[in-house]
């Protein structure tokens, strides 16, 4: 069974961009033989990140499937989001990994 990674980094602000980011830091937890889990390129498919309602009920689904995950891997500066994740993932007593980002 892989293990399960959750993929922690920035979401708002630059969606386009930081979306094709998260894809890269999954691609690279899939090549290192996990799981990644990135709620943040499946949940605004279906639910508005302007709708402050939905964008929270996209946060709650994701730490959810942070519960499941085995580690939590942290690409770039934390923002919000990201803060509130790794928090949960410390109460939760997840493996947190700080990943280098340079040159991706």
């Amino acid at each position: 069974m892989r293990k399960k990674v959750f993929i922690c980094s920035p979401f708002r602000g630059d969606m386009e961009g930081n979306a094709r980011r998260a894809a890269a830091y999954s691609r690279m937890a899939c090549e290192e033989g996990h799981l990644p889990i990135a709620p943040h390129l499946l949940f605004p498919q279906f639910l508005n990140e302007g709708i402050e309602e939905e964008r929270r009920l996209g946060i709650a689904m994701g730490m959810e499937l942070l519960a499941l995950c085995d580690e939590v891997w942290v690409f770039e500066e934390a923002t919000e989001g990201m803060a509130a994740e790794i928090a949960y993932a410390t109460e939760q007593g997840k493996e947190i990994i700080f990943k280098e980002t340079e040159g991706m």
